[in-house]
């Protein structure tokens, strides 16, 4: 048996789940929105900072919270869910019945055993859209965010990055729209997705996201907290088994792994121009400028770590990028404080 859908279009960009909720949210619902608007409905900028003795590596920071595509659709009110499958082929069995039906459907998995990307690391929580498969050659039609056409990947690729043996899984994740309704204005969405992003980063909360340290010891930090409690952990990197490993992970996290550069910030900064173009009280004037000021502190934070990783770096590197963390998170208190405030304004 051979599928395609053809009408599906998809639009390369910056973030993986961004560019698929906005395939999706086009082809379901008919939205025709930027990739920055589709990022900031979902309250897309955020920080995590997850410390474990189990993890490789031990102590890892990420930008975006794990519920950004449901957050989305909550914020659209749109009616779209999200399921894990413990059982690999009763997984493969539901997206391809979606597919017969002319759905596409989206997908998660770990970027690191998808055979189209050359992807060196472990990366879970990679989003993609499924459009299609050929039994005959075992191939699945994906959309990704690199490329306009569908990419092929094999099923056993598949099935390894939907449900891997090793590291982190989520489980054979997978989406669906059960309705093309659209329940809000774009700037009733925006003003939730920015109320929610900004409750979020100014008040501590590891709702959804506990599940990074699997059974295993550790501690997890969110929001602005968590960038704090990232300035406090990298003073002891040198110390770790593999101090390198851990900045030059991290350094890529912050800038590169499809985040758009500065840690998602320059993705959200776009948003914030986007909404005050919207609708001008919805942000302040200048959210959108304070934001890209975080993004260019992120983006010297990665490049001070991937200068620390190099075997022969300059001393005090680790120390100067716990400074910068530092100045990284008092700009986000000045952004999401202000963005709070504009609530009761």
């Amino acid at each position: 048996m051979q599928t395609l859908i053809e009408s599906y279009e998809n639009h390369p960009g910056e973030h993986c789940g961004s560019v698929a909720m906005r395939g999706l949210l086009q082809h379901y619902c008919g939205l025709e929105l930027p990739e920055h608007a589709v990022f900031g409905l979902g309250s897309g900028a955020a920080c995590i900072f997850v410390s474990s003795p189990a993890m490789d590596p031990t102590s890892i920071v990420f930008g975006r919270r794990g519920s950004l595509e449901v957050d989305i659709a909550s914020a659209l009110d749109v009616d779209y869910r999200e399921e894990i499958e413990p059982d690999d082929d009763v997984a493969w069995q539901r997206a391809r019945e979606e597919v017969l039906a002319g759905r596409p459907t989206m997908l998660s998995g770990d970027i690191l055993y998808l055979d189209y990307r050359e992807y060196k690391v472990h990366f879970p929580g990679h989003r993609f859209v499924l459009l299609g498969f050929d039994d005959a050659t075992e191939k699945a039609y994906i959309a990704d965010r690199i490329n306009v056409e569908p990419e092929l990947c094999s099923y056993a690729a598949l099935k390894e990055s939907r449900n891997p043996r090793d590291g982190l899984s989520t489980n054979n994740l997978w989406g669906r729209f059960e309705s093309s309704r659209v329940g809000r204005s774009l700037k009733e969405a925006a003003r939730i997705a920015i109320d929610r992003c900004a409750e979020r980063m100014l008040e501590e909360s590891a709702e959804d996201v506990g599940f990074l340290l699997g059974d295993g010891e550790g501690r997890v930090v969110t929001g602005v907290a968590g960038i704090r409690a990232l300035a406090e952990d990298i003073p002891r990197w040198p110390s770790a088994k593999d101090p390198g490993w851990i900045a030059s992970y991290n350094a890529r996290c912050i800038e590169k792994f499809g985040n758009g550069g500065g840690n998602f910030r320059r993705l959200y900064a776009g948003f914030l121009a986007w909404a005050h173009a919207l609708d001008a009280s919805l942000v302040p004037a200048d959210a959108a400028t304070l934001a890209t000021h975080a993004a260019d502190g992120w983006t010297d934070l990665s490049a001070t770590l991937a200068a620390a990783a190099k075997e022969d770096a300059a001393p005090g590197l680790f120390e100067r990028a716990a400074e910068q963390a530092v100045e990284v998170a008092d700009r986000e208190q000045e952004l999401f404080e202000k963005l709070s405030s504009r609530r009761s304004t």
